[in-house]
């Protein structure tokens, strides 16, 4: 007889249950809204997903609105189990739990135990994806040759982009679930619990087969020009060629494993370039499945070393989302888009976002918990090896190189929101100097003595260091200090 399966609000798709007729429990508890204020299109999205898993599922779901988890399964009368939930703090509640069975983790392709052997071995030196990447296409045989082909290319390369301009995803079509989500919304808010950011129509898939659409839409018609498109940040198409399914990923709603072997089918039938293909798949059997490795494997201490030493705290207007205090046109577009999206793609998060932090030394706890609350996909797993570690470099040095900063010109390169901005790129000081690169150099000169190690960084540093320069870009970015650029 099957046991009743727990399934965690991240851990909604079909792939979390062993048989279509095993009997299921969904718990919602509003206190973790209340305890860790989210974006008010996260919370909706999250509810909103339970409570059409429950609806699909029908009599086979037992549905409890509880105070505590504890108190849902005291009322269960009946053995439970769950997948290995997706945090540190779930996990330690789960183990604590008489009864209760906790079976291996689902929705990754790489195992602990395969990534624990891999990184226990390479324990010379830093962790580094790009290690774990190629380790986990050779272990599961991604992009590989095909049986009898030993060129292991497929018969085209396909069209390295679109030939037009990609049609809209399907669209998202709310229903009396999201109704009903969003008038309990407009409750819990009145009576006290604090949302982030705007409330809006929902975006983003709810239900497998809303995030199987979008899937299979972006292999058709974005995933061709992914490869070029993917780090270009735009104030016309805050998508350019993204598929936007990190929140299905994260919800459980979708299993990366046949998302890369679909991606990798479109690259032999020849309908997307390898170069278009092997970054989207990077994401997923590289990125993805490395960060949530890291989580555990370094547990649970990652969150612990500052090595820049950063200590100023999260100003009002980035912590509000008030883009419309910022002049500085991607940093105003980019804090518009989490306002009014919960989501931006990757670049702005490192190069807009996560720069403006790094540059003035916003305290790398506070960044994180704000990136996990603003963001739809935001999660422990993700945001603490992504923010932690790449954005603010406060994790020595266990997922990036070198601290990810960058200059104006940098951003101008990749976008286009310097061409309708007051503030120009290449320059550092005065009333046109742009903030990124004041800032960028402010950040230099401050961390100097930490800096000398890394070649690019340190090459940057002596190209501005005239002493002269130096006092007067640190003199401006003091001024500067908290206030919207």
């Amino acid at each position: 007889m099957l046991r009743r399966r727990w399934l965690l609000a991240d851990q909604l798709g079909p792939h979390f249950l062993d048989d279509p007729d095993q009997p299921v429990l969904l718990v919602e508890i509003r206190e973790m809204f209340r305890r860790r204020p989210m974006h008010r299109q996260k919370a909706h999205l999250i509810l909103s997903a339970l409570r059409h898993r429950a609806a699909e599922l029908g009599d086979r779901a037992l549905l409890l609105r509880t105070d505590t988890f504890r108190e849902a399964l005291a009322q269960v009368g009946e053995p439970v189990e769950v997948c290995h939930p997706h945090s540190r703090a779930a996990l330690r509640f789960a183990r604590s739990v008489p009864g209760l069975t906790v079976l291996p983790p689902r929705g990754f392709v790489t195992s602990q135990a395969d990534f624990a052997s891999w990184a226990d071995r390479a324990r010379r030196g830093p962790l580094r994806m790009t290690d774990f990447y190629r380790h986990a296409r050779r272990r599961h045989g991604v992009l590989t040759a095909a049986p009898g082909d030993t060129t292991g290319r497929p018969r085209t390369e396909g069209h390295a982009t679109p030939a037009a301009p990609p049609p809209p995803p399907p669209p998202i079509v709310e229903d009396d679930i999201d109704a009903q989500v969003r008038r309990e919304l407009d409750r819990w808010a009145a009576d006290g619990v604090r949302f982030v950011g705007r409330d809006g129509p929902r975006r983003y898939p709810a239900t497998h087969a809303e995030a199987q659409a979008r899937l299979e839409h972006f292999l058709t018609h974005r995933l061709p020009g992914y490869g070029r498109y993917a780090d270009v940040m735009s104030v016309d198409d805050p998508l350019f060629a993204h598929s936007v399914l990190s929140s299905s990923f994260n919800l459980g709603l979708l299993d990366p494993e046949p998302a890369v072997r679909a991606a990798e089918q479109a690259w032999r039938a020849g309908t997307a370039a390898r170069t278009a293909v092997e970054p989207f798949i990077r994401g997923l059997l590289g990125w993805r499945e490395f960060l949530w490795q890291l989580y555990w494997y370094f547990e649970p201490g990652f969150r612990g070393a500052d090595w820049l030493a950063a200590t100023e705290p999260l100003p009002e207007w980035f912590a509000e989302l008030d883009a419309d205090a910022v002049e500085a046109r991607c940093l105003s577009d980019v804090l518009a888009s989490v306002r009014d999206r919960a989501w931006t793609h990757h670049a702005p998060r490192l190069l807009v976002l996560g720069n403006y932090a790094l540059q003035r030394g916003w305290r790398p706890a506070e960044v994180v918990d704000w990136f996990r609350q603003c963001f739809v996909d935001g999660t422990d797993w993700v945001m603490n090896a992504t923010v932690i570690g790449m954005s603010q470099y406060a994790d020595l040095a266990r997922v990036d190189t070198r601290p990810y900063a960058v200059d104006g010109t940098d951003i101008d390169e990749m976008s286009d929101y310097c061409s309708g901005c007051r503030y120009a790129p290449e320059r550092a000081l005065g009333d046109l100097a742009c903030p990124y690169t004041g800032g960028f150099e402010s950040f230099l000169h401050r961390n100097r003595d930490r800096l000398v190690a890394d070649p690019r960084l340190a090459a940057e540093l002596a190209r501005r260091d005239e002493p002269e320069h130096r006092e007067a870009v640190l003199a401006q970015e003091e001024k500067r200090g908290s206030s919207p650029p």
